[in-house]
């Protein structure tokens, strides 16, 4: 019997933040099976747990979207290392995930008010293009004038990539819609189309940035919240901050326009030429069951 558990990571409470299926008992599964599965539940990402018993690099696990396997991402890494250590090894301190990528390692931390949060130690994320701003904004249906003055509309990679798109306020960002016709027009341009717009305009005045994320890439219409998207994010400011920052630390909300409310703790520190960044949040379990 294949039992599965689904949690919400990034969520304050259940029924939010972003739904992740763990299935745990993967091993015989074919990767063309594991692909149905992840087209079966439909969520961001589903992980299949190949085996209980950890290897050297960890425990080995595959990660797919409902239209193809990732080498990384975020909230699917955190959720993943949660239920291990609630359903195989209960006394753990912390897990490392054998993924695509290679091995990431999760630690698991309480805050100041008492709840738990799960850490990754993330992948270096590559910056890459600047990007040109006025195509970019009418593939989310917006204009130049919406975009930050101050910020680039730049590409960065961290095993997937992500545009990064600033905006100066959220008026734009709740306006925003991916318009396929505009990205129709300017795809020539060879950008990858997870889009993540965000700006330094709040929702919650403890918070640092509001963000959404289009990925009509990955069949999936708008994540509510991305580890990965949010490690490239700490790079972007290290890189574009002014005056220079040497470290942040940010808390980003995501998923409001979607009702998945998301909270994500983003901590960087530059270190040299590379830099050294860390996400994490909360992990709520809200199903449990089996594949029949």
């Amino acid at each position: 019997m294949r039992h599965f558990v689904i949690v919400d990571v990034f969520a304050e409470e259940k029924y939010a933040g972003n739904q992740l299926a763990v299935i745990l008992d993967s091993d015989g599964l074919e990767p063309d099976e594991m692909q149905r599965i992840a087209r079966e539940t439909n969520f961001s990402e589903t992980t299949f747990l190949i085996s209980k018993e950890p290897t050297a690099q960890g425990y080995a696990v595959r990660i797919f979207t409902p239209t193809g396997e990732l080498p990384f991402a975020g909230h699917p890494t955190l959720g993943t290392a949660w239920a291990i250590r609630r359903e195989v090894a209960p006394t753990a301190e912390a897990i490392d995930l054998d993924l695509r990528i290679g091995r990431v390692g999760v630690t698991f931390k309480t805050r100041g008010d008492g709840a738990e949060l799960v850490w990754m130690r993330t992948p270096q994320p590559t910056l890459q293009r600047i990007l040109d701003r006025g195509a970019l904004a009418s593939v989310v249906g917006l204009t130049e004038a919406d975009l930050d003055p101050l910020l680039p509309v730049q590409e960065i990679s961290i095993g997937v990539s992500f545009t990064f798109i600033p905006l100066r306020g959220l008026e734009a960002i709740r306006r925003a819609r991916f318009d396929r016709v505009a990205y129709d027009r300017v795809s020539h341009l060879g950008f990858h189309p997870g889009l993540f717009l965000f700006c330094g305009e709040t929702c919650d005045p403890v918070n640092q940035l509001h963000a959404r994320m289009f990925c009509d890439a990955f069949g999936i219409t708008e994540d509510p919240a991305m580890g990965s998207a949010n490690a490239c994010l700490a790079a972007y400011f290290l890189e574009h901050s002014r005056p220079r920052r040497y470290r942040i630390e940010m808390r980003v909300e995501q998923g409001f326009e979607i009702a998945r409310p998301s909270l994500l703790h983003v901590n960087a520190e530059r270190q040299g030429t590379s830099s050294v960044i860390d996400v994490g949040g909360r992990v709520v379990l809200s199903a449990r069951g089996e594949l029949v």
